[in-house]
């Protein structure tokens, strides 16, 4: 009897997760599965940024209207990542400091935390695990773009942020199917399955850059070789790695030094500034993480 009643379990929770599978790839396919939007914010900064006119003041004016959004940009202005000699007093000169562009990707993670919401307990604590994740991710992002010549911190900050977002949809659907929601443990499977495809549709409804396809797609591809120059799927697979120590055995996952993208980026990392970066910039990994939290 108790045999019959693991095999009716295992039975129902294979075909929970195939159900949750085939729809959320049924209603991918048909471009229909429920994609978050791009924060408010986000999306009128991004338009008045390429707008022909734009300039620092009438940006400035937009962004004051989220007194939450300025107070980050002005803290971001002040961080390890781009102190100057005078302190930034202003939203003006936050801007300033930032470059528009700049700005304009501080502004649109700062905005991320409201797509990563969902009404029941259960899904509400995978998209703040997943929340939690992004963002230490963005902040080592951040710190290693910053150290390597040719990056920009606040674009890997922003693609360290998405890198993960096609998981947001598939949680949203199960959100809305509490049926589903009672294996949660099958979510692994069907993230590994769905993420990237689910990603780069959320990529392009965006209208983000073509190299943050790349991050979706390749975050995790361990031991892609393509011969390119180091991109920002290399500064966040990396940075994914560094995430890692300590907290999964060291056995279950590749040497650090035998990757190739880590091979890319040491060429242009001093050498305290290599594997030990969790050491040596700790202060501002949490300080970006601080804030984005």
């Amino acid at each position: 009897m108790g045999q019959t009643n693991n095999n009716l379990c295992n039975t129902a929770a294979s075909l929970a997760k195939n159900k949750l599978l085939t729809d959320c790839y049924r209603h991918m396919q048909s471009d229909d599965l429920v994609l978050p939007t791009i924060p408010d914010v986000s999306f009128k900064i991004r338009r008045a940024i390429n707008n022909d006119n734009a300039s620092t003041a009438s940006i400035a004016r937009i962004v004051q209207i989220d007194p939450s959004i300025t107070a980050k940009v002005m803290q971001i202005a002040n961080s390890s990542l781009y102190l100057g000699r005078k302190r930034i007093e202003s939203c003006p000169e936050a801007l300033t400091r930032l470059g528009l562009k700049g700005a304009q990707d501080v502004i649109t993670a700062f905005a991320m935390k409201s797509v990563f919401n969902a009404k029941s307990p259960v899904i509400r604590r995978k998209m703040e695990e997943l929340w939690a994740h992004s963002s230490y991710i963005a902040s080592i992002s951040a710190v290693f773009a910053h150290k390597v010549p040719g990056f920009d911190p606040d674009r890997a900050m922003l693609a360290g942020l998405i890198h993960d977002i096609g998981i947001v949809p598939i949680l949203t659907y199960a959100d809305n199917h509490p049926d589903i929601i009672a294996y949660p443990k099958d979510f692994v499977e069907i993230v590994k399955e769905l993420r990237a495809d689910i990603g780069v549709q959320i990529i392009h409804r965006w209208g983000f850059p073509d190299d943050f396809e790349d991050v979706v797609i390749n975050a995790e591809n361990w031991f892609r070789n393509d011969n390119n120059p180091a991109s920002y799927a290399d500064i966040v697979m990396i940075s994914q790695m560094h995430s890692f120590i300590g907290k999964i055995d060291i056995k279950r996952i590749p040497k650090i030094d035998d990757l190739p993208a880590y091979k890319k980026l040491a060429g242009h990392l001093d050498a305290k500034d290599g594997i030990n970066i969790l050491d040596t910039a700790k202060d501002e990994i949490e300080q970006i993480r601080q804030m984005l939290a």
